[in-house]
């Protein structure tokens, strides 16, 4: 909406016409009161009283002048007519809502100033009412729940068959609030010939209790590579309300390379990864590492089980 262009400022000239009536206790800040500069009475000439002051109080519709102000234009028998304001008194930035001041009279005059003070709150309140309609949206948790423990919620058996060794103390943690319940769990893999892990795996829950995932979840997944050079993004159905297999193939055979494969998983309002990662030396004793293919299946696999489980 276009604000109204400023009536034109005019040249203040001075005249015998009595005052108009303001808004405001006082006189109008822009309308020079009679007398010195800056509003002051002229000195009273030597042997006469001080001059009447010329904050007087503004004569309101309805109540009789008082002593020293001018009376109101009029019809004998009537009561006198409202005057217009000054148009060039600038207002502030923000209405001020307040109880009415004290008249004496003039019952019309409340009314017209409550029902002003009453379309300002009932904006108000319409105004609240759509911000808190406009952020009235339910966390959409698709029934799952954060488990204490992730590592003893999650299902990687596929991965067991592969590296039958158990990690007997894997890595995990927990985050609860009010706004996400997070938990995380990270695990070292081993074959039987193994003494160290010859891969690891990684799972991450989010529950979002506050705001949506999905529009970052569907920027950050679906677009990895272009923000990660050389990694493949792979769109998989079947799985929550959209996923993204992400890979990172440098494997040259069983002795050099890596491999790397994320399954990212949104359903709702709850957010799910599982990654893999392995790193191939000439001094490995893993020399049947499984391929991507057959490591993109496991993840598949596993995480469909997981967030079958992880529901209520």
């Amino acid at each position: 909406m276009s604000t109204p262009p400023e009536p034109p400022q005019q040249p203040h000239q001075p005249s015998d016409a009595p005052a108009q009536p303001s808004a405001y206790p006082y006189p109008s800040p822009q309308t020079p009161g009679p007398g010195g500069p800056l509003g002051f009475p002229p000195a009273a000439p030597a042997g006469q009283g001080v001059p009447q002051s010329v904050y007087a109080q503004p004569t309101l519709v309805g109540v009789p002048a008082q002593p020293g102000q001018p009376a109101q234009p009029g019809h004998p028998g009537q009561p006198p007519q409202p005057q217009p304001g000054n148009p060039y008194v600038q207002q502030g930035a923000y209405p001020v809502v307040g109880p009415p001041p004290p008249t004496g009279g003039g019952g019309a005059g409340r009314a017209v100033l409550w029902a002003a003070v009453g379309a300002l709150v009932a904006s108000a309140a319409w105004a609240a009412g759509v911000f808190l309609i406009a952020r009235g949206d339910k966390a959409d948790l698709a029934g799952y729940t954060a488990p204490s423990n992730l590592c003893n919620s999650i299902d990687y058996s596929s991965f067991k068959e592969e590296y039958p060794n158990n990690d007997g103390a894997p890595t995990r943690n927990r985050l609860e609030d009010d706004a996400l319940d997070e938990g995380l769990c990270s695990i070292s893999l081993k074959k039987s010939t193994s003494s160290y892990a010859d891969a690891y795996l990684y799972a991450q829950l989010d529950l979002h209790k506050k705001t949506d995932p999905g529009p970052e979840f569907t920027a950050a997944w679906k677009n990895y590579g272009d923000s990660h050079t050389g990694y493949d993004v792979e769109t998989v159905t079947g799985i929550g309300d959209e996923a993204y297999l992400v890979s990172d193939d440098t494997t040259s055979g069983s002795s050099s390379g890596s491999l790397y494969a994320t399954l990212a998983v949104r359903d709702g309002w709850v957010t799910y990864t599982m990654s893999y990662s392995a790193y191939y030396s000439s001094y490995d004793t893993d020399t049947d590492p499984p391929t991507l293919d057959e490591v993109s299946d496991m993840l598949k696999t596993d995480t469909r089980t997981t967030l079958a489980d992880l529901k209520d």
